[in-house]
């Protein structure tokens, strides 16, 4: 139920408005002077406030600077029984919502009312969205490698450096990306991001550059890219190892240069843009393999920042684990569940394949799952090392005793970790794709990634669809 306050030196008045108001199911609250209204304000949570503008005591147009001053989003409905469009303009530019002249026309009110704590909801939903959508994550941990990152984000952010960051999927790059952007002097302009191993290569320089109408086939109409989008602000590329080699020239022009041209244009347009890049992939390997340019490379890694695999800084898991606990009990509206020693010492022993992502997937499946408290049977019976979840007919203590002996055997059979991530990788793919009957649209929903970087998985390690 709303709820309104009605200030007006006329109790005449202040009685007709109350009755009508109750009678329309609205909590209603008044007071005969500005001074008082003002305290009302101050201490009630009201929705609404319908104000005379002739008052004793204090002025309803200074009432309402007052109230702008303590709740800047509180809608004004000004009433008068000397009205005038010079004073309704004045009213509206002091912040009042709406003007009403006396004795006011019930409809006009009512619609007048419903109007104002419409726009009153409105402005409180944005205000709670642009927090969501803003907010940056804290980059959780204390081990010397994050204390290291957080050390080096301070020192280059304020800088225009470019930055190449690396790490392994899921490891965290993108929220590095996003603090040496929020800690920038272009925070107040956008952050875009592009994920290139997204994005067909075909493509991918129409994205980044734009095209112009007519240029190819299917550009209907004019487009501006992500380097213009990101003029004035920081463009992030995201997994640029995966960049196609004609698109990397133009990339490296447009860093040298501060200048690109729209796919199909000729005519060059200035940005002044930030790039950050991200990668897993060795770019090293990658210019030896022909795959990447040497030049770009070096004009991306002016500062590298390196984000470690989550297995290299396991002390710092017990720190995240619990803000994941926090945070996603709290988007459930659920009472926060706790996790014991032995819970916490499993979850450090995984190996986290998935790194930091895997993790929060890891904590959201145990809050639903498991009991108030968070036990070690818990992490074990539902975290399978290969990437699925294993909630069979097996007990826990069945699945703790089995454990050991297969997972060393199946361990001893690779030669490094990336080889090990790779299998695991390859078999989680595998599984679903099987459980979704090659369905990849459906298969690329359900793990969360992209439909064109899941073909470029199945290509990578060769999987078939079974006759």
């Amino acid at each position: 139920m709303a709820k309104l306050l009605i200030i007006d030196d006329e109790r005449a008045i202040r009685s007709t408005l109350r009755e009508i108001l109750e009678y329309e199911n609205y909590d209603v609250e008044d007071t005969d002077n500005g001074i008082d209204g003002l305290e009302l304000i101050k201490k009630g949570n009201f929705d609404l406030v319908l104000c005379d503008i002739k008052m004793n005591k204090m002025d309803g147009m200074e009432v309402l600077e007052q109230a702008q001053l303590i709740k800047p989003d509180l809608p004004f409905i000004m009433i008068s029984g000397h009205g005038t469009v010079e004073t309704a303009i004045e009213a509206s530019k002091k912040g009042a919502f709406d003007f009403i002249s006396k004795p006011p026309d019930l409809n006009r009110l009512l619609i007048t009312v419903r109007n104002g704590l419409d726009r009153g909801n409105l402005v409180t939903e944005t205000k709670v969205l642009k927090r969501k959508a803003s907010k940056t994550r804290e980059i959780l941990g204390e081990s010397e490698s994050i204390s290291k990152i957080k050390e080096t984000i301070e020192r280059v952010a304020p800088t225009e450096a470019r930055v190449l960051i690396t790490g392994a999927n899921g490891s965290g790059k993108e929220l590095v990306a996003r603090w040496l952007h929020e800690k920038s002097n272009r925070a107040d302009s956008p952050l875009i991001e592009v994920n290139c191993a997204a994005i067909p290569s075909e493509l991918i320089e129409s994205e980044l550059f734009g095209h112009e109408k007519g240029s190819f086939t299917s550009a209907v109409k004019q487009r501006i890219g992500k380097f213009e989008l990101a003029n004035g602000g920081t463009l992030f590329l995201d997994e640029i190892g995966d960049m196609s080699l004609s698109a990397q020239a133009k990339v490296l022009r447009a860093l040298q240069e501060h200048k690109i041209s729209r796919v199909g244009g000729e005519k060059e347009i200035d940005v002044n843009v930030r790039v950050l890049a991200a990668t897993n992939k060795d770019l090293l390997k990658e210019i030896e393999d022909g795959n990447f340019r040497m030049d770009l490379y070096h004009r991306l890694n002016v500062i590298n920042i390196h984000v470690p695999h989550l297995t290299e800084r396991t002390d710092d898991i017990p720190v995240i684990a619990q803000n994941f606990l926090e945070s996603i009990c709290s988007d459930y509206g659920m009472p926060v569940k706790k996790i014991n020693e032995g819970a916490m010492a499993a979850l450090q022993a995984l190996p986290w394949t998935g790194n930091v992502r895997e993790l929060h997937n890891m904590i959201e499946r145990l809050i639903i799952l498991s009991d108030k408290v968070i036990t070690e049977n818990d992490v074990r019976a539902f975290a399978n090392p290969g990437g699925g979840t294993n909630i069979g007919a097996a007990s826990s203590n069945q699945i703790a005793g089995n454990a050991g002996v297969g997972l060393a055997s199946s361990f001893d059979s690779f030669n490094n970790f990336q080889d090990y991530k790779d299998h695991a990788e390859k078999e989680f793919i595998k599984f679903k794709l099987e459980k979704n009957n090659w369905n990849v649209s459906k298969t690329a929903d359900e793990i969360d990634i992209q439909r064109s970087h899941l073909y470029s998985k199945i290509e990578k390690f060769g999987l078939k669809r079974a006759e």
